[in-house]
């Protein structure tokens, strides 16, 4: 409604001022004849910028009409900044509709023919738009320290950060605000700004202490972030939307391999250690001979692992993740899948060492890469 109001008061405002400046400078005499003001006009045009409306290379009126007018409408700037005011505190994000009304009506008029401009009214919008630009401005720098400093809930157990909520709710509203704008070039400031804070405010979890995997809730939010700005297509924002995407794989790898240390944990921590060796000159075929990577401790860890252990390992995993992972972002399905392929490549990766490093000596693992496969996919068709 505030919107409409203002922009209503503006359209009035134009013919009331031009009518009145025709009036003074005819009656008084103080202006250049009126066949001549088109055709200047015409010329100040040429030299515009397209980012700056026309109306501010128009050339100064003469002393006496400017004065006659400034004491005509004595009131106008002071009325006018003072309904700006009310016009922004409607809404929390009012001063963006403030912005764009403001914007738009000031080109507007200065692409209707239908009057001849009046540069005394364009003294004045110049001066409201610099206060909106300022207060706009403003609202951006407290919006992006109240992102910065968000503090997370001490309870959270994952699922999209209040920080990220609200860029989000900032910028659903001004696209929808400036989904007609001519000019925008404030808006895409402001959002690149916004999307700084925000993706700094998610990397400050990882000094937060969460009582979920850190990693895994950063995962989310990226991956939040990345969806929104695919569906927004805001163009000034694509360097943040790979950006996000790719924090988000970055995330998901850390969480995956974190979380796979724990179905095979030891197994992992054994070949691992194989592999320090063998990278320190160790021959492979002699690997077998250090004390704490023989066969027979090999054997051990292996006996650790049957199929039965490792298939209720996944199960336990899988019901965590299900329990921590949001439920709205749907990566249970993705994150799974990841691990599945991680923990293959893992196997691989073993079989590999015990056929190099432990050859003929007839260790295999009590699990075959079918039953891994088979694991995973019963766990998934019976949740």
């Amino acid at each position: 409604v505030s919107q409409q109001v203002l922009e209503q008061v503006l359209r009035e405002l134009q013919p009331l001022c031009t009518t009145e400046q025709q009036f003074i400078q005819k009656f008084f005499q103080l202006s250049q004849d009126a066949a001549e003001l088109p055709v200047l006009e015409v010329s100040v045009r040429t030299v515009s910028s397209p980012d700056v409306p026309p109306a501010w290379y128009k050339p100064q009126l003469e002393e006496p009409t400017s004065q006659l007018l400034s004491e005509i409408f004595s009131c106008l700037e002071p009325e006018l900044r003072g309904f700006l005011d009310v016009c922004s505190k409607v809404h929390p994000f009012g001063c963006v509709q403030v912005l764009a009304t403001l914007s738009d009506s000031i080109f507007e008029m200065w692409g209707s023919s239908s009057a001849l401009p009046s540069s005394f009214l364009n003294t004045i919008l110049g001066n409201v738009l610099l206060l909106a630009k300022s207060t706009f401005n403003k609202c951006i720098g407290t919006l992006c320290k109240e992102i910065e400093e968000a503090k997370i809930p001490s309870k959270m157990k994952g699922g999209i950060l209040p920080s990220v909520s609200r860029f989000e709710e900032f910028v659903n509203f001004s696209e929808e605000v400036f989904r007609t704008a001519r000019r925008r070039g404030e808006l895409d400031k402001a959002h690149r700004r916004l999307a700084s804070s925000v993706f700094s405010s998610i990397n400050s979890l990882s000094s937060a202490s969460l009582k979920v995997n850190t990693d895994m809730v950063m995962m989310e939010n990226f991956h939040h972030i990345h969806c929104f700005l695919c569906q927004k297509r805001i163009h000034c924002l694509e360097d943040k939307k790979r950006e996000a995407k790719q924090r988000y794989s970055e995330h998901m790898e850390k969480y995956v391999i974190t979380y796979l240390g724990q179905p095979l944990e030891k197994l992992s921590h054994f070949f691992e250690g194989v592999k320090a060796r063998v990278a320190q000159g160790v021959k492979e075929e002699e690997v077998s001979f250090q004390l704490a990577y023989s066969k027979q401790e090999l054997r051990k860890v292996i006996e650790k692992y049957p199929g039965k252990e490792v298939r209720r390992a996944l199960e336990t995993l899988y019901r965590k993740m299900h329990k921590y992972l949001s439920p709205e972002e749907n990566l249970l399905p993705v994150v799974w899948h990841a691990m599945e392929q991680e923990l293959i490549r893992q196997y691989q990766e073993f079989e590999d060492l015990i056929q190099r490093c432990y050859a003929g000596s007839g260790i295999a693992m009590d699990f075959t890469m079918e039953d891994l496969l088979s694991y995973f996919s019963s766990i998934t068709l019976s949740r």
